[in-house]
């Protein structure tokens, strides 16, 4: 499974989702993240948890055993069909750029992603909790 910024933020902020996210941590499998997703959390806890917000970021990436993975030719590959195809301004999913790195490891690794939100719901991406 590939996880998102949007579902690390909806653990830590204590979001009506977050306990569905947990409990789907929790499922056997590798979980990971790519390097240029956690940079992104990073920056996104920080503005909205302040910088003790990273603490606890560290915190559940280790609880949770999520490992960052770099970002290599086929995740780049993918990231960028991501955009081609569901980018902002393309499509109604209107993906970012973190939300194309999140799609592209997924797409890459042929794995589920787990994230909060209509984007990636509007995408061909595998998702890891049922809608």
């Amino acid at each position: 499974m590939v996880i998102d910024t949007s579902a690390l933020l909806a653990i830590l902020k204590v979001e009506p989702e977050a306990l569905a996210f947990v409990d789907c941590l929790k499922q056997p499998g590798a979980r990971r993240i790519s390097t240029a997703t956690l940079l992104e959390s990073r920056i996104v806890v920080e503005r909205q948890l302040g910088e003790a917000g990273q603490a606890e970021l560290d915190l559940l990436l280790s609880r949770a055993a999520i490992t960052p993975v770099a970002l290599e030719a086929p995740h780049v590959h993918w990231a960028l069909l991501g955009w081609r195809r569901y980018g902002k301004g393309r499509h109604p999913a209107g993906l970012n750029l973190g939300d194309c790195f999140s799609y592209g490891l997924a797409k890459a690794l042929n794995a589920p992603l787990l994230f909060k939100g209509g984007d990636f719901a509007a995408t061909d991406v595998a998702r890891a909790l049922p809608s």
